[in-house]
């Protein structure tokens, strides 16, 4: 017999071994995770038994298992009407990724007290109960964002997508940046003086967390573990600082997540030298999936975030968007709910354009500025000094008011000064994170007092580039 048929007939002994399934084969398959294996043995039971609450069951998580999710709901829903505990499971983290957040409650609370019931450990359900509040909560006040873009990347070199200025500074993989080898998830930001880093890291521990290191001199500090609010004890990481140097974005697992990475805002305190309590983003920008790298870029006036929403394995969706000045949200109450889901899931970028159309038109025209520019060499720019819309001056020797010229010269002696200023408090408080609590006390007047002459400083730096462009364009205007 020639091997082509051997093979011919090896296959369909297999294929007639697993249409031949039997309930106990099935339900093997089922425990081992081989869920599209069994899925057929399950239907043909369900065909001939379809009031049959087992085989609506195993069926129904089949189908959820293998991403037929609309066609689970209404099996998981049988089985759930005659009690099978694992049914309200399923149907908890079904109507959760449908944001169906008030039935995901309901189902994960029978559950839990099933669990109860059976002595079985609930810790891992009472966080999905919460998340279920917290959705029911976020889908009441879903932002008004124009979503100008989004494209499809894979996850393993997302950053690549993000087209950013050099103003908003620079991302980067870990391993990429500290030249390391490994599987490290962290990103790195630095700002764009390149003088501050914040990354992901997970050091010694289990979890990723976000740490802060500050370039002294020619080399980099000892890193800096930022404060528990912010690492929480799950996974945080993905940070992004805004040109402020006080606001920072990043992405946890941890408490107040909806699901997965979210994506929190935090700002720095200098009255109490610690960071106040972060805040999730809420809406669309963060859902039941993995949510992060939240950017703003204010230079171009546009922001960015991954998700990995209703994507398949190893991919991930960028969205570009027009940041908002003042967060405006959509009317809960007069506002018809699947509109409201479908805007909080991004189900259609045109969808949020609404009422936005001239500004989401000048978007992609910056968007596309964006992606066809390519970096600068800042080498040969000794600044770069915003004139007005049209002039950007990169020299001292650019100036042509005689005044203003004085005046930038005084204006870059206190930027290096500033800059001196900034990274001694930097190494201060660096010092009093690691110090005793008496050892903190005695630092702590002291670092109050170099804060309140590098905030004098920047006020002072600020009032000098009024002044200057005000000279200057007087002087062009002559």
């Amino acid at each position: 017999m020639k091997k082509k048929h051997v093979i011919f007939i090896l296959f369909c002994l297999s294929a007639f071994s697993i249409s031949a399934q039997t309930l106990e084969e099935a339900k093997e398959l089922f425990k081992n995770g081989q869920f599209e294996q069994a899925k057929p043995a399950f239907y043909k039971l369900l065909k001939s038994t379809p009031k049959n609450p087992n085989y609506n069951f195993w069926y129904g998580a089949c189908c959820y298992e293998t991403g037929e999710k609309n066609n689970a709901e209404k099996y998981l829903v049988v089985g759930a009407s005659k009690k099978i505990q694992e049914a309200f499971r399923y149907l908890g983290q079904l109507y959760s990724e449908l944001y169906r957040y008030e039935e995901a409650e309901e189902n994960f609370s029978a559950y839990e007290a099933m669990l109860i019931k059976n002595n079985q450990p609930t810790e891992k359900y009472e966080n999905a109960i919460k998340q279920a509040t917290l959705g029911n909560q976020m889908i009441k006040g879903v932002e008004k964002v124009a979503i100008v873009d989004s494209i499809v990347v894979n996850k393993s070199n997302f950053l690549n997508a993000y087209k950013i200025s050099e103003e908003s500074g620079s991302l980067s993989p870990f391993n990429e940046f500290f030249e390391t080898e490994g599987n490290n998830e962290g990103i790195v930001y630095q700002t764009e003086l390149g003088n501050k880093l914040y990354y992901g890291d997970k050091g010694k521990g289990n979890h990723l967390n976000i740490y802060t290191k500050t370039k002294l001199l020619d080399q980099w500090s000892e890193p800096a573990l930022l404060p528990t609010s912010i690492n929480s004890g799950s996974d945080a990481n993905y940070p992004f600082v805004m040109s402020d140097g006080i606001t920072i974005y990043y992405a946890s697992k941890g408490k107040g997540s909806v699901g997965g990475y979210d994506i929190f805002v935090t700002r720095y305190n200098s009255d109490t030298d610690n960071y106040l309590n972060p805040e999730n983003v809420g809406m669309p920008f963060n859902s039941p999936f993995n949510d992060y790298m939240y950017v703003i870029d204010e230079f171009n006036n546009l922001g960015w975030f991954a998700s990995d929403r209703y994507q398949p394995e190893g991919k991930v969706c960028i969205y570009i968007f027009i940041p908002n000045e003042s967060k405006q949200i959509y009317d809960y109450d007069s506002t018809d709910n699947e509109k409201l889901i479908s805007l909080a899931k991004i189900s259609s970028i045109k969808e949020s354009w609404k009422g936005r159309e001239a500004d989401v038109k000048a978007a992609k025209e910056r968007l596309l500025e964006a992606r066809n520019s390519k970096p600068q060499a800042k080498e040969n720019n000794e600044f770069e000094f915003v004139i007005n819309d049209n002039i950007t001056y990169t020299r001292q020797a650019d100036f042509t008011s005689p005044k203003a010229i004085e005046q930038v010269k005084k204006w870059q002696q206190a930027l290096s000064d500033y800059k001196e200023q900034a990274q001694k408090l930097e190494k201060q408080r660096e010092t009093y994170y690691k110090s005793t609590k008496d050892k903190q006390n005695s630092l702590a007047p002291g670092i109050l007092d170099l804060e309140k002459r590098v905030e004098q400083m920047d006020n002072e730096i600020k009032l000098l580039e009024i002044s200057i462009r005000n000279e200057e364009n007087n002087f062009l205007k002559k």
